[in-house]
This record gives structure tokens, C-alpha cells and sequence, in this order.
């Protein structure tokens, strides 16, 4: 009896968790772009989106957990001068291996932006980066 408590107990704790991204069709108007974090890339980089539309980045981390930053300001913008709209605005987002996590923003104004992974992945981390460029 008690072989077959640890074994459930094992099986408890190591069954992935479900994501935080809701199942289902996204809404109307919505570019959809699905994004892998892996060591130590993002796939596609860079991204590339209309102004004035509505996206969605859902980023999978397929082999341990990794985060994922981009700032709102285009290269060569002052700050104050915000080009994505983010409701609310993610920070550092940590994903979890195996899990999905979803980045919504409208692209207000065109440029490139940067991003990156803000959860330590090992030695090559801080190349882990890519862009955002968003057209006229």
C-alpha cells in the first residue's frame, strides 16, 4: 500500500500543468504568431506585423523553461514614446517547458523592437534575443 502511495505521488508531481493560454479560436482582427524559445533562440526572429494590428505571440519553451522581454519603445525612440500597447504590460514573463504563454499588444507605431529571454538559460543567455518589426 504504501508503493503504491509514492507512486501516485510521483505521477502527481511530475504531470505538466496546464498552460496559462485559453483554448479556443482567438478573436476576430487578431494576428496570431506561434514562437518557439529554445537554447538559445527564438524561432521566427525576426517577426514581422502590420501597424495598427492586433497580435498575439504565443511562445512555447521546448526544452526548459525560459522568459521572454520586449520593450515597448522602437530602436532609437525616447522612452515616453511607446510603439506597442500591452494591456497590462507583461515585464518578465517566465515560460515554463512544454508550456505556452501568451503576449498580446497592439503594434501602434512602426520600428523594430527588441526582445529577449529574461530567465537565465544557460551560458550563451544573453545572446538569446530577437526582433519585432513593425511595417508602415
Amino acid at each position: 500500500m504504501k508503493y503504491l502511495w509514492i507512486c501516485s505521488l510521483l505521477v502527481a508531481t511530475t504531470l505538466p500543468l496546464k498552460s496559462h493560454v485559453a483554448a479556443g479560436p482567438p478573436p476576430e482582427n487578431v494576428q496570431v504568431i506561434e514562437v518557439t524559445a529554445k537554447k538559445y533562440e527564438f524561432n521566427p526572429s525576426p517577426v514581422r506585423v502590420k501597424q495598427g494590428t492586433k497580435v498575439q505571440l504565443k511562445i512555447t519553451a521546448t526544452d526548459h523553461a525560459h522568459g521572454f522581454r520586449i520593450t515597448p519603445v522602437a530602436s532609437g525612440e525616447g522612452k515616453g514614446n511607446e510603439g506597442l500597447v500591452f494591456s497590462p504590460f507583461p515585464g518578465c514573463l517566465k515560460i515554463e517547458q512544454g508550456h505556452t504563454e501568451t503576449v498580446e499588444f497592439v503594434a501602434k507605431t512602426p520600428g523594430t523592437y527588441a526582445f529577449g529571454c529574461c530567465v537565465h538559460c544557460g551560458w550563451r543567455h544573453r545572446s538569446m534575443k530577437g526582433e519585432l518589426i513593425v511595417e508602415r
